[in-house]
C-alpha cells in the first residue's frame, strides 16, 4: 500500500438552481449532453448501493481513522444522490421520459441482482465502481472535459468529482480488511464493468431516442467532433489496466491535491 495522504472525508452542501437549464447544456449538442445525463441517472441509486455495501461491515472496523472516513463517505454519497435527483426533475421539465428507465434499472440492478451477490461481492462491486468514478472525476478536474458545460451543471459535477477523489480509497480499504482476495476483487470488477457500461449505454440510447429528428448520422458526427479519446479507452480500459494489478491501491495515483484545490475554491466562494 502506498503512503496515503492524510484525509478527512468531509460532506459538503451544494444547492444549485437548475431552472431554465438549456436542453442541450453541453456545448449546445445533444450527444455529449446525454452521455453526461445518462450517467447522472445512474448515480443516485448507485450511490445508495455503495453506502449499503460498506455499511454492512461498519461494526467490524476497529481502525478509528477508517471509521471516521467511512462516516464521511456515507455523508458525501448521500448528498451526491440528493443533488443528482434534483436534475431528474429538470430532465422531466424538458420533456424527457426517464421514469421507465429508472424503474427498470432499479429492478434489475438492485432488486434482482444485488440480493444474489452476497455482502462481500457487493462491496467488491462498489470498490470497482468507485475506481471508475475516480477516473471520471480526475478527467473532469484535470482535463477540462466540462469546459463547455452550462456553469451550473459544471459546478455540480466538479463538486461531485472532487469529493469522489477525496473518498476514493475508503471502500477499497474496507474491502482489504474484510476480505483481500484477488479473485473477489476481480469478480467485482467484472460485474461493475458490465453493469456500468450496459446501463450507461442503455440510458444514452433512451435519451437520444427522445430527441426530435435525431439521426444516427448526426450522432456519429457529434461523437467525432467531441473528445478524441473515447470513454471506453479513457475510463474502462485505463480502469481495468490499473485495477488488475495485484498490488493495486487507489492512492497509487495520488491526485488528492487536484481535489483539494477545487474544494478550497468552493469553500472560499461560500465564505
Amino acid at each position: 500500500m502506498p503512503d496515503a495522504p492524510e484525509i478527512t472525508v468531509t460532506p459538503r452542501v451544494l444547492d444549485l438552481p437548475f431552472d431554465g437549464l438549456p436542453r442541450h447544456w453541453m456545448a449546445g449538442l445533444a450527444v455529449p449532453t446525454h452521455i453526461s445525463n445518462a450517467v447522472n441517472l445512474l448515480f443516485p441509486l448507485g450511490e445508495r448501493f455503495f453506502v449499503r455495501s460498506v455499511k454492512h461491515f461498519f461494526r467490524e472496523l476497529d481502525d478509528p481513522t477508517l471509521r471516521a472516513q467511512v462516516k464521511g463517505f456515507f455523508g458525501q454519497e448521500g448528498r451526491h444522490a440528493h443533488e443528482h435527483e434534483r436534475m431528474f426533475a429538470t430532465l422531466e421539465q424538458q420533456g424527457y421520459e426517464i421514469r421507465g428507465f429508472l424503474r427498470a434499472y432499479e429492478r434489475i440492478a438492485f432488486e434482482l441482482l444485488e440480493p444474489r451477490f452476497g455482502r462481500e461481492l457487493a462491496l467488491s462491486v462498489t470498490v470497482a465502481l468507485e475506481h471508475y468514478t475516480a477516473i471520471m472525476a480526475e478527467g473532469a478536474l484535470r482535463h477540462g472535459v466540462l469546459e463547455h458545460a452550462d456553469e451550473r451543471v459544471r459546478a455540480l459535477l466538479l463538486w461531485h468529482a472532487a469529493e469522489e477523489i477525496e473518498h476514493k480509497a475508503v471502500a477499497f480499504d474496507v474491502l482489504q480488511r474484510v476480505n483481500p482476495s484477488y479473485a473477489l476483487r476481480m469478480g467485482g470488477l467484472a460485474i461493475a464493468t458490465a453493469g456500468l457500461a450496459g446501463f450507461w449505454f442503455a440510458a444514452v440510447i433512451m435519451l437520444l431516442r427522445q430527441e426530435p429528428g435525431m439521426r444516427w448520422r448526426e450522432v456519429l458526427r457529434q461523437l467525432r467532433s467531441g473528445d478524441r479519446e473515447s470513454i471506453a479507452r479513457r475510463v474502462f480500459l485505463r480502469g481495468i489496466r490499473e485495477y488488475i494489478r495485484r498490488d493495486f491501491h487507489p492512492w497509487q495515483n495520488d491526485n488528492y491535491e487536484l481535489a483539494r484545490e477545487h474544494l478550497a475554491g468552493l469553500a472560499n466562494a461560500a465564505a
